[in-house]
């Protein structure tokens, strides 16, 4: 039961892969998919002791150091941004995940312990093997399955531009979703200087300044509010905001990523309209919207070529590796002149 009262995410039984991508892929909503990883060896080495989750995760060591973040006692596990966003409240460091294993469960009940987060570690390249070990049962176009250690923490409430499924090995969390159109409710911080890439919220979900952020009080009528256990799961459409909150002593999740993402994420799209149409006079700036509603937004948008030979659609053809080579190069001899 969550600490934080919300709206129930939808919940399922463990699935197939059929059931889900009928049912959940392309339903753009939360849902939390109870047991689906139960059978994996990790969750069953998680629920024996934190040491043998630990010695699990050691025995597939590939010998990199991990990306971590630590954060004193005293900001309670929140990771964030300092007093006047010009920095933030951790450290980053980096550790062989042994290192950090032993860490992890050392500080267990030492007082005044940091907190401390490590995460995004591909499971290939840190933990070769894990991924044919404890294998998801369900379709992920060419995910990368990503591996995340920590003790109590905290992240801020963001998005990712891909779809999203999380699974909880060990440890259990709490997780407070918003659609995206909450995001004006949201108070996001700076868009280019992020804590772990993408835009964050500023308001603190646990303690909530309603006279700084009133329009929070809109967003958290819609907020929905689960906590998972080891062996459940959470698909996380893309782009709508999550807070993702750790509870156990020793936490590992380990999620997938795929969809959107990387040279065609919209969010460069995004920071390039705000210097190249933001601030343009009224009627200029109507008239790019209507462009953008011609090719991008509006019903008829895939089909503004249709009155072009197929062969001269150029970045108005359909999907393939050819235009999007096509599409990459010509922006890249655009923004080489800005």
């Amino acid at each position: 039961m969550s600490d934080i009262p919300g709206l129930a995410v939808a919940e399922t039984g463990a699935i197939d892969a059929a059931r889900f991508e009928a049912e959940i892929a392309h339903g753009y909503r939360p849902v939390v998919m109870r047991g689906l990883a139960a059978h994996w060896p990790a969750v069953r080495a998680a629920q024996s002791s934190d040491r043998a989750i630990g010695e699990h995760i050691v025995s597939f060591d590939g010998g990199r150091s991990a990306d971590v973040m630590v954060a004193q006692r005293d900001v309670g596990g929140r990771f964030f941004y300092n007093d006047d966003l010009s920095g933030f409240n951790f450290e980053r460091a980096k550790a062989p995940i042994p290192t950090l294993v032993d860490q992890l469960i050392a500080l267990q009940g030492v007082p005044g312990a940091p907190a401390i987060y490590a995460g995004a570690a591909a499971a290939g390249e840190f933990l070769p093997g894990w991924a044919e070990t404890n294998v998801l049962p369900l379709p992920t176009p060419e995910a990368v399955p990503r591996v995340w250690l920590g003790n109590e923490s905290r992240v801020s409430t963001h998005y990712d531009v891909s779809s999203n499924v999380a699974v909880v090995v060990a440890g259990r969390r709490r997780f407070c979703l918003f659609p995206p159109e909450q995001g004006p409710n949201l108070y996001v911080g700076p868009l280019d200087v992020t804590i772990a890439g993408q835009p964050v919220s500023l308001v603190d979900l646990e303690a909530p300044d309603l006279d700084r952020y009133p329009r929070f009080a809109d967003a958290r009528a819609q907020m929905q509010v689960t906590v998972l256990e080891p062996g459940d799961a959470i698909f996380i459409p893309s782009m709508w905001w999550h807070d993702v909150k750790a509870l156990g002593r020793f936490n590992v999740l380990v999620n997938y990523w795929w969809g959107q993402g990387g040279a065609a994420s919209p969010f460069p799209a995004l920071i390039h309209a705000i210097l190249a149409i933001r601030d343009l006079p009224e009627g200029e700036r109507a008239a790019v919207r209507g462009w953008f509603d011609q090719y991008v937004f509006g019903d008829e948008a895939k089909a503004a070529a249709a009155h072009l030979p197929e062969a001269m659609r150029g970045v108005l053809g359909e999907p393939s590796p050819e235009r999007t080579d096509s599409i990459r190069g010509y922006l890249a001899r655009t923004l080489e002149r800005l």
